[in-house]
């Protein structure tokens, strides 16, 4: 994507709605897993149910700079999830100069501000799919938002499918009907191991570069939140208290090592947080407890 203009800065108070956005959509995330953790009645509920704890973090900036923000890691290990993350940050700073030429108006400033959610669960359950969700803000000489979720099934099931893509798909229609088939081929596209051919899961969209209206696409970007906080959960009802074959557990963990392979090979989140300081383990969070490769 070519730099032939800046897009116009957003203001402070802009910025801070949007931080405030992604610290409330984690705190709804959040209740509504530990609601989930709460009512399971499966093959495991003689376990505790699981509750988030929660770790902070500051930036290290590499340069000396006093305050280039940081962010709060929110982690649960419980019955139904095996392993859940909602993390936020907000940081800022400059890039390094070869990584600022692959970012959308940084190469001529390098200097950033970025704020976002990021999301992975992986599920006890082969029969409850995986899932993960990231919607970001961010600032160069340009301004845009992105983000998106797709659904992980070890074993997919048809109507889970058809209900996560509905979902999605209702809340891109109510902003521009161009926008499901665009962010739905966008996704497709982009979580595909391309090393072996196949897509990561199921689907769901993936979108970048919102840039033109700051108000239309921060909207946007909290309905796409809410329209997971709605589908998600309801899924994962549906399938959470049935039992599952030895089998199929084995199906899972290979699935988590494709999962795997993707973020630590194609994921640009991950590169993006390692390359601008970010909390090792928020970052590396999106990998499997435990995972097997045949």
């Amino acid at each position: 994507m070519t730099d032939q203009m800046a897009t116009p800065s957003p203001t402070d108070d802009q910025k801070a709605h949007a931080v405030a956005w992604f610290q409330s959509l984690r705190d709804q995330i959040c209740a509504a897993f530990e609601a989930i953790e709460d009512d399971y009645d499966g093959p495991l509920r003689d376990m505790a149910p699981g509750r988030f704890e929660r770790k902070s973090w500051i930036r290290d900036s590499h340069d000396g700079a006093a305050d280039t923000g940081g962010g709060t890691m929110s982690i649960m290990k419980g019955r139904v999830f095996e392993k859940v993350g909602v993390n936020i940050s907000t940081v800022h700073g400059s890039f390094a100069p070869e990584f600022a030429k692959s970012i959308l108006g940084a190469e001529q400033n390098p200097n950033f501000w970025a704020s976002g959610i990021s999301l992975v669960a992986h599920m006890r359950s082969p029969l409850v799919p995986a899932v993960h969700m990231n919607t970001r803000h961010l600032v160069t000489s340009k301004s845009w938002f992105g983000g998106g979720a797709d659904l992980n099934p070890a074993l997919p099931n048809d109507q889970d499918t058809a209900d996560f893509h509905a979902a999605l798909k209702a809340a891109c229609d109510a902003h521009d009907p161009t926008y499901h088939p665009r962010f739905k081929a966008w996704c497709d596209e982009y979580f595909f191991n391309k090393h072996r051919n196949e897509p990561r899961g199921v689907g769901g969209i993936f979108y970048d570069y919102l840039e033109d209206d700051w108000e239309a696409n921060f909207a946007f970007t909290q309905d796409v939140g809410r329209a997971f906080l709605k589908v998600y959960p309801e899924i994962v009802r549906r399938h959470m208290n049935k039992p599952w074959t030895p089998e199929e557990r084995e199906h899972l963990l290979i699935r988590r090592g494709r999962y795997a392979e993707f973020n630590l090979v194609y994921d640009r989140g991950t590169l993006f947080g390692l390359k601008t300081g970010g909390n090792i383990d928020a970052i590396l969070m999106s990998l499997p407890p435990e995972a097997k490769w045949p």
